[in-house]
């Protein structure tokens, strides 16, 4: 065995291996190792787009929450408006029914006083007419002296 002819062997059987890797070996790895980078760049592209759209998504819920506190402090001061509303037109009423009130309490104390008055005037005039009665020592006739009478009372 020459030490040439085993190295013309050598390097034959060399280029064959590698002619065979380069033509059969070689090409699915690289399609492979293609594969996974484009896999790779699309998933890193896809997560580029899923982080800019949880922003704009993010920046959409906080205008959302900040519209729905506005809304919510709008509904609560109209709310609170209303009841200052009603409240007030309850001190109105309430106001108005006691004056009626106050009303009719006076009126019902003048109807009294001017009742009473008359029953006093009354009163006076009975007792003016027996006082004459006792004094004269004889009867008073209320159907003959009606007109003594009447402007006795109204002097009373």
């Amino acid at each position: 065995m020459n030490i040439n002819g085993t190295l013309v062997a050598q390097a034959i059987v060399f280029a064959l291996l590698v002619l065979f890797t380069m033509k059969f070996v070689w090409p699915p790895i690289a399609k492979a190792l293609d594969e996974r980078a484009q896999k790779i760049a699309e998933g890193l592209a896809s997560a580029e787009k899923a982080k800019s759209e949880l922003s704009v998504a993010n920046k959409r819920v906080e205008e959302e929450l900040a519209k729905s506190r506005n809304e919510s402090a709008l509904r609560l001061a109209e709310a609170e408006r209303r009841a200052q509303a009603l409240i007030e037109e309850a001190k109105g009423k309430a106001t108005e029914e006691g004056k009626k009130i106050i009303a009719a309490a006076q009126a019902e104390a003048e109807q009294q006083t001017v009742k009473a008055r008359e029953t006093l005037r009354e009163q006076v005039a009975a007792l003016a007419v027996k006082g004459a009665e006792q004094i004269l020592r004889k009867e008073v006739n209320a159907g003959v002296h009606a007109d003594l009478l009447g402007r006795l009372k109204t002097e009373l």
